[in-house]
Parts: structure tokens; C-alpha cells; sequence
């Protein structure tokens, strides 16, 4: 069958809007009708090619809409279902089965390459092909292959046109609180970038019952949407030390420290801004080989730094406990999204990247 699909072609390149040819789903795959797709940074580092995922490719990977068809051996999904897909996992290991799906150890190969595991794709433009299967779904099309692993099912009800980012980007922030560092009531935490990421998780915090939230950007606007979402204190990087201004603030450090940014100096300075029992987590996906320092000492006495891969999530698990959250006013994410139309991809692109005027880019199909 026929979609329309938005294509990156080369390194840095624009993303190419054009018809392509999908085939129907295998036997554990599913066919979704995409309702809209969120933007995440990872789709832009992709595109930069700072993970090696072949071009010409289809990426997307926030991609929510409704089930159109089925493999004959896909039995938890049927047509006309209101799905969220997630990242891709094998579902086998002993990582997928004891509820680590996040570090299974074929998430590279099955969500970066390109390719299902055999070496094949589902799209082709103009007889040739192109690679897709990008986080098992690659959502930047009006139809996306996904597989049962990655499909998860909500209710009828649901605004499924908003749904999308809780796949990876809003369900990576809220996790890493949630789901990795799980503060207790009363903690405090700092959270460097305050992007879809980092206020994500600024909100967990909230849920969470922190009562330091302290956040720290160069975007004025986004710190001061941060205090709105209950941020208690705000740094402004461009012109404070932040690990300075944290500790005079709390005295010897916060309990826990997030770095969404993926720059080694400010990993360094969220580490150096918890206190000698506090822990650290590392969201921020890098250029691959990028490597960073920590003083030892420092690390000695307690401190503890780890990373963070989807938010430690079990996605049919925890993307309807975000959901609930949202709809007992918990979790209001939607203040971070703004709505393309699907031809305006580079128009999102622009205002996500260089402007900063959209925090999470949602393109409608």
C-alpha cells in the first residue's frame, strides 16, 4: 500500500516529503494508521548521524494512531484499536522478562539500524529501498510497521492526537524520576535542561512530592515555564554557576541530580551538585565516543551516577500510568507541545532546534 512519508535523505539534511510503498505486516507486526507523531532530539541526532542509523531513512519515533491491521500471530492489538508506540525490544531475554525491556541487549540493532533483524525493510520509494523500522515503527509516515512488542493499547477515549511523545521523550523524563531514581517525599532534586525532557521529569519530581525542584537552563522561557510547572527555584546558566548556586542554595548539595543536556561539562556539574550520599542520572543521549571526567574522590564517598534508557520503563506498564496521571491533573504535559501540521516537518524542526519556541513539536498526519 501507499503512505506518505517524510524522508531524511543525507547527513543534516531537510527532511523530504514523498510517497513510498509499505508492505503489509508479518505475522508479530502490526499496521498502524498514524494520527500524529512527536519530534524528539534523538530524531535530529539521527539525522546529524551521531548514531549510525543508514540513510536514506524514515524516522519518527513518538508515533500514535489507530490499529489498521494485523499479523496472524499478534493477539494483544486488533484493527481499530488506539495505540502509543514505544521503543522495540526482543521481548525474550533476561533483561525483556524481568521487566528491563529498556536494556534488552538488541535495543541498538532493533531500534537504530534501520532494519528488522533479518536485514529488511518495509518501505520502499520508487522500487528502491528505503530504511525504516526506526524504534520498531518509524512514525514520520500517514502508516507505520510496528511490532506488538512496541504497540500499546489505550482507551477509546483518548486523545490520541496528544498521546505520541509518551513513547520515548515524555516517558524518558518521567521515568528516570519515576522509575530509576525514585525519590522520597520530601527530597530534592536539580535538573539540568529543561527541555521535554527535563521538564517531564520536573513534573514527576512534583508527583513525586520533591520539595527543592530546582532547574537550570540558558532558555529564559522554558525556566520560566519550569516555576509554573512547580519548579521551586530556577538558575539561569548563561549568567550563574549553577553547581555554585545549588549548593549555596541547599547547603551541602540535592539529594538527586538529572542531566538531560548530553554535554560532558554539565553531566560534571550535575554530579558535583549532589551531596556526598546523592545520586545522579544521565539521560541525554551523546554523539557516540564521547567520553567525560569525575574527580574519584568525589565519587568515593557515595555518590552515585547512573544512566537512564527510556525512562527504565515497561511501556504497557507505565505509558497508561502516565496517562492516568495526566487525567487526574498530575502530569499536564500537554503545556509542552505545540501542533504541525505533518508538512510543516521542517518548520517544527526549526522552532524545536534553533528558535526554541516549540518544547515538544507534535506533527499531526
Amino acid at each position: 500500500m501507499q503512505a506518505y512519508a517524510a524522508i531524511i535523505e543525507n547527513q543534516g539534511g531537510q527532511f523530504v516529503l514523498d510517497n513510498v510503498d509499505i508492505e503489509e505486516p508479518r505475522d508479530d507486526e502490526v499496521l498502524v494508521k498514524i494520527v500524529a507523531a512527536g519530534m524528539c532530539h534523538t530524531d535530529l541526532t539521527v539525522r546529524d548521524q551521531y548514531y549510525p542509523t543508514p540513510l536514506p531513512a524514515v524516522l519518527g519515533h513518538e508515533g500514535s494512531g489507530i490499529v489498521e491491521n494485523i499479523g496472524r500471530s499478534v493477539t494483544t492489538v486488533k484493527p481499530g484499536d488506539k495505540v502509543v508506540l514505544s521503543f522495540s525490544y526482543c521481548g525474550t531475554c533476561p533483561s525483556c522478562m524481568k521487566g528491563h525491556q529498556a536494556y534488552c541487549p538488541s535495543l541498538f540493532p532493533l531500534n537504530f539500524m534501520g532494519r528488522r533483524l533479518d536485514g529488511s525493510t518495509p518501505i520502499r520509494r520508487n522500487g528502491e529501498e528505503v530504511n525504516a523500522c526506526f524504534f520498531g515503527q518509524s512514525s514520520f509516515a500517514t502508516y507505520s510497521i510496528a511490532t506488538e512488542n512496541n504497540c500499546v493499547k489505550v482507551a477509546d477515549s483518548a486523545p490520541i492526537e496528544l498521546l505520541g511523545p509518551l513513547g520515548c521523550g515524555i516517558q524518558t523524563g518521567a521515568g528516570a524520576v519515576l522509575n530509576a531514581l525514585q525519590p522520597a517525599p520530601g527530597s530534592s532534586i536539580a535538573i539540568f535542561g529543561v527541555g521535554s525532557v527535563g521538564l517531564s521529569a520536573l513534573m514527576a519530581a512534583k508527583a513525586s512530592g520533591c520539595l527543592r525542584i530546582i532547574a537550570v537552563d540558558r532558555n529564559l522561557t522554558r525556566l520560566e515555564l519550569a516555576r509554573e510547572l512547580g519548579a521551586t527555584d530556577i538558575i539561569d546558566a548563561n549568567t550563574t554557576n549553577a553547581q555554585e548556586a545549588i549548593i549555596a542554595l541547599t547547603g551541602s548539595g540535592v539529594d538527586y541530580a538529572i542531566d538531560t543536556t548530553a554535554i560532558p561539562q554539565v553531566l560534571r556539574s550535575a554530579v558535583d551538585s549532589t551531596h556526598t550520599m546523592g545520586e545522579t542520572a544521565v539521560v541525554g543521549g551523546a554523539k557516540l565516543g564521547t567520553e567525560f571526567s569525575l574527580d574519584m574522590n568525589n565519587m568515593l564517598f557515595g555518590r552515585k551516577l547512573r544512566g537512564v534508557v527510556e525512562g527504565s520503563s515497561t511501556p504497557q506498564v507505565f505509558i497508561p500510568e502516565l496517562i492516568a496521571m495526566h487525567e487526574a491533573g498530575l502530569f499536564p504535559f500537554e503545556r509542552l507541545c505545540t501542533f504541525y501540521d505533518f508538512d510543516q516537518i521542517n518548520q517544527a524542526v526549526e522552532d524545536t532546534e534553533v528558535s526554541g519556541n516549540a518544547i515538544k513539536a507534535i506533527l499531526k498526519m
